[in-house]
């Protein structure tokens, strides 16, 4: 794989769903091409040091949302083509909005901090 997996034990967020984000975060950013060969959910289990299962529910996760897809005898590749970058930043720019908005942050903040966070730190 050209991008290594981890889970983090002390996140919250459950296992399967930590590999889930980054399999798929690194299909859509193209450090996968369309055809290429996932590791076996045994394989990536044992490489984890996790529960088959855990696996194998990111991996279905992936399929139903299009991304990967498993044929017995054959394994598991990508199957879908990289999004554009300016899908991708539309997407997690309305995440973020509206996770801001949810905090009760209006638009001239959300804005401001953008630009904080855009605005290399002065010496």
């Amino acid at each position: 794989m050209s991008t290594s997996i981890t889970v983090d034990t002390t996140d919250p967020t459950p296992p399967y769903e930590q590999i889930r984000r980054q399999i798929a975060d690194a299909i859509e950013r193209g450090a996968f091409d369309v055809g290429a060969k996932l590791p076996s959910v045994r394989q990536l289990a044992n490489d984890l040091g996790i529960a088959t299962g855990t696996v194998a529910r990111a991996y279905r996760e992936l399929e139903h949302g299009g991304l990967i897809q498993s044929r017995r005898g054959l394994g598991t590749t990508v199957r879908a083509a990289p999004r554009p970058v300016a899908d991708l930043l539309d997407e997690k720019s309305r995440l973020f909005i509206a996770e801001a908005r949810a905090l009760g942050v209006d638009d001239a903040a959300i804005v401001a901090a953008v630009t904080r966070n855009l605005t290399p730190p002065s010496r």
